[in-house]
């Protein structure tokens, strides 16, 4: 059975209109992919949040009765609240009070899989839990389930600072001892020269079903926030039959929690060690712009802004007028992920991003020189393949990273044409 949830919304009186609504749907989307069932929305308009509960005391008066009203098990607010607004609502309100930070960390800890994903999940929960300790009795004693509840750090929420601190500091340690061994796959994959997308984007907007698309591979997919968290990494083959690698990582939202960046900053390396980004965007939703500003905003925080980029405008399928949107500062692509011929064109697009990162050459290598022959064409883009019968020879064109070993080879047989 669904939990019933209102959530609560302080619109301050320079914020537009438009982006408020979209916190709050955002917000229902939250509560949804935490399985729970939006029954009241409350909106309070102030100049500034109050200090002591976020909405002013009249509009608490009136929260506390909807609540009875509603039999309502948790309020969620749209907002980070200090440990101090927890308190003084969580006394005047019979339901679970929880913010948008916790219910985002609640979201994360259903949904990691991996020993690496559940230790930063725990570690972003402590971090939250811990400034907001003192004075935590009543609301400790009603968390007996529920959303904001949830995760490997359920258990340990009523222990002292000192014992929370120190499974921090065990945390740090099984991490840095994780991200050791993500740093050594990261290096063999730099030392294989592989090339890497990386799949980038607000949450939601399609990037498992691209991968899935793209690799052939089956991915999680469900049309809820966040549904990858772990990084999840597949091979693909450009229209010319290079190989490349196509890794899918978490989904951006406004306001991402600073524990949650701070916490899940190896996996976001990810990111950093793309040589081209895939910006996918959701092109139906309303707040378009707004969710690309974001993804941009926190790439620019990961230091990857500077990486090649291609827009993928997903969901073509669903828009009115797709020509509303333009990105004139790189590469741009419209699609649906379900149409095998658009696929087919972001493919070829993927491709001639990277040639742009390539040197071309022009090589003939004998027909006898096996090993030569197979790492031109394992390692290289192949635009023109030509075998010479009169010379036994092959003739190649194509382009090659600068920095691959391969070029040892081509810089050989180049000095013989």
């Amino acid at each position: 059975m669904k939990e019933k949830v209102i959530i609560v919304g302080c619109r301050l009186q320079d914020q537009k209109e438009e982006s408020f609504q979209m916190l709050m749907e955002e917000l229902r989307a939250l509560v949804h992919t935490a399985d729970g069932e939006v029954v009241e929305e409350m909106v309070q308009t102030r100049e500034r949040p109050h200090p002591a509960t976020y909405i002013g005391k009249g509009k608490v008066s009136e929260l506390s009765i909807t609540a009875e009203e509603k039999e309502a098990d948790s309020i969620v607010f749209n907002d980070e609240l200090s440990p101090g607004q927890v308190r003084n609502l969580d006394d005047e309100i019979n339901a679970r009070v929880i913010d948008r930070t916790q219910i985002i960390l609640d979201i994360f800890a259903s949904r990691a899989q991996t020993k690496e994903g559940k230790i930063q999940v725990e570690l972003a929960q402590l971090m939250y839990l811990l400034p907001r300790l003192s004075g935590q009795g009543q609301v400790l004693s009603r968390l007996g389930g529920g959303i904001g509840t949830r995760g490997p750090g359920e258990t340990k929420l009523e222990t002292d600072r000192r014992h929370i601190q120190k499974r921090m500091d065990d945390l740090k340690k099984q991490l840095a001892d994780v991200q050791a061994h993500r740093e050594s796959y990261r290096k063999q994959r730099r030392k294989n020269n592989a090339v890497q997308f990386a799949l980038v984007g607000y949450t939601n907007a399609g990037k498992s079903t691209l991968l899935s698309r793209l690799s052939g591979a089956d991915t999680f997919q469900e049309d809820l926030l966040f549904a990858t968290l772990d990084p999840l990494t597949r091979q693909i083959e450009l229209p010319t039959g290079y190989q490349a690698l196509l890794t899918d990582t978490v989904g951006f939202i406004q306001d991402l929690p600073t524990t949650l960046i701070a916490a899940f900053r190896s996996t976001l390396e990810e990111v950093k060690e793309a040589d081209i980004l895939l910006h996918v965007v959701d092109a139906s939703h309303p707040e378009a712009h707004e969710q690309m500003e974001t993804v941009d905003k926190l790439l620019s925080e990961l230091e990857a802004i500077s990486i090649p980029s291609i827009t993928v405008f997903n969901k073509r399928d669903q828009v009115q007028e797709p020509t509303a949107l333009t990105r004139s500062d790189q590469p741009s692509i419209f699609i649906s992920a379900f149409n095998e011929s658009d696929i087919q064109e972001l493919r070829i697009i993927m491709e001639e991003t990277l040639k742009q990162q390539m040197n071309y050459f022009h090589v003939k290598i004998p027909a006898q020189d096996g090993k030569s022959l197979s790492d031109i064409q394992r390692y290289t883009l192949i635009k023109n393949e030509k075998l010479l019968e009169e010379e036994n020879s092959f003739d190649f064109k194509g382009y090659v990273l600068p920095n691959h070993p391969v070029n040892g080879t081509i810089k050989k047989y180049e000095a013989n044409m």
